[in-house]
C-alpha cells in the first residue's frame, strides 16, 4: 500500500491546515491538498493527504474512514493512480463553409 491518501466528503469549508491538523494525530503528514474548481476556486469537496509511511497512512484510513468533520461523513481510502485521459484535446475539426453556400460573413 502506498501513503498517498484519498479524502472524500469534505466540508466545503475545510482547509488543507485543518486537513494535515486531523491526519497528523496518526502520523507524519507530508502534504494535503483540497482540490478546487479551477475557475471559481471553491472547495470541490475532495482531497489528498500523503503521509510519510504505508503503515501511518494505514493508521490514518482506519481511524478516519466513516468519521464526521464539520457535518459530513469522511471517505478516506488508499489513493488510486490517476487514469491516462484519452480522447484529443484541442479544437474540433474542421469550420468549413457554414453559410449556407454564400462563404463566411465575419
Amino acid at each position: 500500500m502506498g501513503s498517498k491518501i484519498y479524502v472524500g466528503g469534505l466540508p466545503y469549508s475545510a482547509t488543507e491546515a485543518e486537513m494535515e491538523a486531523l491526519f497528523a494525530e496518526h502520523g507524519t503528514v507530508q502534504s494535503a491538498r483540497v482540490i478546487t474548481d479551477k475557475f471559481t476556486g471553491q472547495s470541490r469537496g475532495f482531497g489528498f493527504v500523503e503521509m510519510s509511511t504505508s503503515e501511518e497512512a494505514e493508521a490514518a484510513i482506519s481511524a478516519l474512514n466513516s468519521t464526521e468533520m464539520g457535518g459530513r461523513t469522511l471517505t478516506v481510502n488508499e489513493a488510486k493512480p490517476m487514469a491516462p485521459r484519452t480522447g484529443g484535446g484541442g479544437f474540433g475539426g474542421g469550420g468549413g463553409n457554414r453559410g449556407g453556400g454564400r462563404g463566411n460573413r465575419f
